[in-house]
Order: structure tokens, then C-alpha cells, then sequence
């Protein structure tokens, strides 16, 4: 692949010209299509009552998330905020134990006690899904440097939002990753709204790329919306953090097309603005139709796809439905850490 991430203009937000294999665009159309149908589930699940809580959907960005993840190396680490079941389907999590947290059933990644909010997969190299704004960026710099510690050649990716990217630990976190070298790549989920606030009116200098240029830390803005732009800016940033540089900084110019949460009903924003964004730029159609254009899949390997994603959904729903609520003594359990 060979693309140059830039700085965006709203004219720039479309489809960048590159390679692939057949093989490496069904494993990513397949991701963001699993992304997709996941949180529409989860949306109609929400609203028949079975999942409870508080439930934020990824859908339209999902080319973030597997942009960054299809430059990733094995062991590498991932940690973000409470829009995190993207993250956490990316990492390679069986979707019917993420919905079984979801629906709060013992059989989820969590237990059935984390819910939407507090998604963990360690053995994937997951690290949360975190409920207090801004809170994973401290925790994602710290599994950097315990990456240096223990001498191992990986980096951690620590996802924020916009509105998170106001907070004051973040900035601690950018002195002590510059600091001590830490691989670590940040990358800021822009979606243009900090729950209903736009970042117009909640942020003074809102080129998120540049918050790390005071601690010496490189960023770039990024196209959100185009997975080949994406990946190709986080290979660089893997290749700069992962070689003892430093940390890295990704600002991903993207749009959710939901509410901040399900009981956000979206009413700051026009529904031209929005149609705008699924018409134009819509990260799965636009890369569906690259493939088709430049005959590197066909009609029928996308269909082929929707039917396994179709599959792993169905079985998802029914494997949550019918899996156990989690025993009252549950309750005691995970609160302190066990020492030998």
C-alpha cells in the first residue's frame, strides 16, 4: 500500500488510490462489516430491553479502528474508552462473548459484570474499554512501559475521543511517553462531537495532531473515514514508536453516525449533515467499491462475506440469549487481587 496521510479538508474526505491483496481486503472488509452488524444488534438489542446500561455504538467509524489494527504486529496491545466494542471485535474477540457482556451473562468477556463500558480481553491483548473519560491514556502509557521493562518489542495503542483529548492527564501522559521513550501511538478518535457539543464550541485549537508538539511528540491528521489511509498512517507511527523513538500521535478526522449513547437522540446535529457522511463517505461502502472497481474482489465474495457475518451474528444473539446470568456470589469476586 502506498498512501500519505495529510492535513483535511472536508473535499479530502474520500478514498485514497492504492494496493491490495485479495486476501488482506476480504480479512478487512470482513471487519468492518462484523463491526457494523454488531452494533446494529446491539442497538435493537438495547431497545427491546436486553441489554441494560449505558451503550455507545461505533457505527461509521469503522475504519479506524481496522485501519490500525491491519498494521498491527502479534502481541502489540490495544486500550480505549467506553466506545470500545470496535476495539475490542478488531482485536479478534469472538462476537458472542462480547454480546454476552452486553446482555450481562456470565459467559461475557467480563463476566457479565463490566457490561458495554468495561469490555477486557487480555489473551487479545485487550486492555479495556474504560468508563471515566480520558482514563485509559495513563493506563495505555503504562503498558508501554511496561513493554520497555520487559524488553519487548511491541507498542501499545491508546485510543481517546476529542472530547477526552481536553483532559489533564492526557497531557500528563504525553510528558511521561516523551519522556521515557514509551511505544506508545495515541491516536484521537475526532468524531466532531464531544457527546453533544461540537468541537467548534468546546475547543480552542481543535488540530488535535498538534497537542503532543510541546512534549516533542509527531502527529498527523488522518482521514478516519478511508481505511487505506488510516492503515498507512499507522504503519508509519508503528514503525517510529516500535523503533524506540517514542511516542507517536494520530488524530483520525471521522463521524459517528448515532447519538453519543442510546439515549442521545442526536437533535444538535441536521439529518442533512448526517446523510451527508452515509452517502459520501461511508468507510464500508467506499471500500466495498474500491475492491469491485479495481477487480480485486467480485460481487459474490462480498455477498459471500455479508452471509458469514450474517452467521456469526445469529449465532452471537442466540448464544447470549440463552446463556446464564451470572450466580449472586459473583458479586465478591475481582474486587481486591489475590496474593500468594
Amino acid at each position: 500500500m502506498n498512501v500519505k496521510a495529510k492535513k483535511l479538508k472536508e473535499k479530502d474526505l474520500m478514498p485514497k488510490v492504492t494496493t491490495i491483496s485479495k486476501e488482506d481486503f476480504l480479512k478487512n472488509y470482513y471487519n468492518m462489516l462484523l463491526i457494523r452488524r454488531f452494533e446494529e444488534k446491539a442497538g435493537q438489542a438495547y431497545g427491546m430491553g436486553l441489554i441494560g446500561g449505558f451503550c455507545h455504538l461505533y457505527i461509521g467509524q469503522e475504519a479506524v479502528v481496522a485501519g490500525v489494527n491491519a498494521a498491527l504486529k502479534e502481541g502489540d496491545a490495544m486500550v480505549t474508552s467506553y466506545r470500545d466494542h470496535g476495539h475490542i471485535l478488531a482485536c479478534g474477540t469472538e462476537p458472542k462473548y462480547v454480546m454476552a457482556e452486553l446482555f450481562g451473562r456470565e459467559t461475557g468477556v467480563s463476566r457479565g459484570k463490566g457490561g458495554s463500558m468495561h469490555l477486557f480481553d487480555t489473551k487479545n491483548h485487550f486492555y479495556g474499554g474504560h468508563g471515566i473519560v480520558a482514563a485509559q491514556v495513563p493506563i495505555g502509557a503504562g503498558i508501554a512501559f511496561a513493554m520497555q521493562y520487559q524488553n519487548k518489542k511491541n507498542i501499545a495503542v491508546t485510543f481517546l475521543g476529542d472530547g477526552a483529548a481536553n483532559q489533564g492527564q492526557v497531557y500528563e501522559s504525553f510528558n511521561m511517553a516523551s519522556l521515557w521513550n514509551l511505544p506508545v501511538v495515541f491516536v484521537i478518535e475526532n468524531n466532531h462531537y464531544g457527546m453533544g457539543t461540537s468541537v467548534d464550541r468546546s475547543t480552542a485549537t481543535a488540530e488535535f495532531y498538534k497537542r503532543g508538539k510541546p512534549f516533542g511528540i509527531p502527529g498527523e491528521q488522518v482521514d478516519g473515514m478511508d481505511f487505506f489511509a488510516v492503515y498507512e498512517a499507522m504503519k508509519k507511527a508503528d514503525e517510529y514508536s516500535r523503533s524506540g523513538k517514542g511516542p507517536y500521535l494520530l488524530e483520525m478526522k471521522t463521524y459517528r453516525y448515532r447519538g453519543h449513547s442510546m439515549s442521545d437522540p442526536g437533535n444538535y446535529r441536521s439529518k442533512e449533515e448526517i446523510n451527508k457522511y452515509k452517502e459520501k463517505y461511508d468507510p464500508i461502502n467506499n471500500f466495498k467499491k474500491y475492491g469491485i472497481d479495481k477487480a480485486i474482489v467480485t460481487e459474490d465474495d462480498i455477498k459471500e462475506i455479508a452471509t458469514k457475518v450474517k452467521g456469526v451474528m445469529e449465532e452471537a444473539m442466540e448464544f447470549s440469549k440463552n446463556s446464564p446470568e451470572p450466580i449472586a456470589s459473583e458479586l465478591w469476586t475481582d474486587v481486591y487481587r489475590e496474593t500468594e
